[in-house]
């Protein structure tokens, strides 16, 4: 693959403490859209502070940009990004058989984690600076099972699974592209599309999942996505709205 999307930036990296770090560090000078990829990152991680390994030949890299809108609105870039990655992977293997995205930001391949994506933003309460978006897909290694919280999805690798051995650089290529188709859709129509299309690919809708947030855990039946992202479960108690928990199956 030799193409790469118009207006966005490039940068690979032999070795970084986290391609998230290096985004903030780089974002005050940015002038538009830039990726980043580490062949390693010694000290990657992943949602609310939680580790990230990063295996050898996996890829680790992160996009900052300056989207626009309102935090609300910027948030629901996690959804692009989850296409995104969807549609890399359909890219690279030719094949989706066994792919799902997992809320709110995993992917899952034949029911294992393949992937998670972690949004961490800058900026005043009205506005957003900057956005970047970290993105861990396990392309021929799967992190150590014994690192898991219980009851967690089980990380796999697109190698074991597909058979299919795809090195980081390529990857990027494929992610960005489709990055940009999206993110150039969701600009210009809205969060409604994109919110379709994710629907269309989701692990588990209309079965009973739990979610665990920071004070509770729901059971329910997992109905939809709302226009703001948030997770809409059917309980005994009727409809319960969830901006953001841990998601088991």
């Amino acid at each position: 693959m030799t193409d790469w999307p118009i207006g966005y930036g490039r940068r690979v990296l032999a070795e970084v403490d986290s391609t998230l770090d290096e985004a903030a560090r780089i974002a005050p000078d940015l002038t538009g859209p830039e990726w980043i990829l580490a062949l390693r990152q010694t000290k990657g991680r992943g949602r609310r502070g939680r580790a990230w390994t990063d295996p050898s030949g996996n890829f680790a890299g992160t996009l900052v940009y300056r989207p626009g809108g309102s935090p609300d609105q910027v948030a629901l870039r996690s959804f692009v990004a989850a296409l995104a990655l969807y549609e890399a992977v359909e890219a690279v293997t030719g094949r989706v058989t066994g792919l799902a995205l997992k809320w709110p930001n995993d992917v899952l391949l034949n029911g294992g984690k393949l992937a998670g994506i972690l949004l961490e933003s800058a900026g005043t309460k009205g506005g957003v600076s900057y956005l970047s978006i970290g993105i861990g897909v396990n392309l021929v290694e799967a992190p150590m099972k014994e690192w898991l919280e219980p009851g967690a999805v089980w990380p796999v690798s697109l190698q074991s699974e597909t058979g299919v051995k795809v090195d980081p650089e390529t990857f990027l290529t494929a992610l960005a592209l489709a990055f940009a188709r999206l993110e150039d859709q969701f600009t210009t129509y809205g969060f409604e599309p994109i919110r379709t299309l994710w629907l269309s690919r989701a692990a588990r809708l209309g079965e009973v999942i739990t979610a665990r947030t920071t004070r509770e855990e729901i059971s329910g039946t997992f109905e939809t996505i709302d226009g703001a992202g948030n997770l809409v479960l059917s309980t005994a108690k009727g409809a319960v709205t969830i901006p953001a928990a841990d998601i088991f199956f």
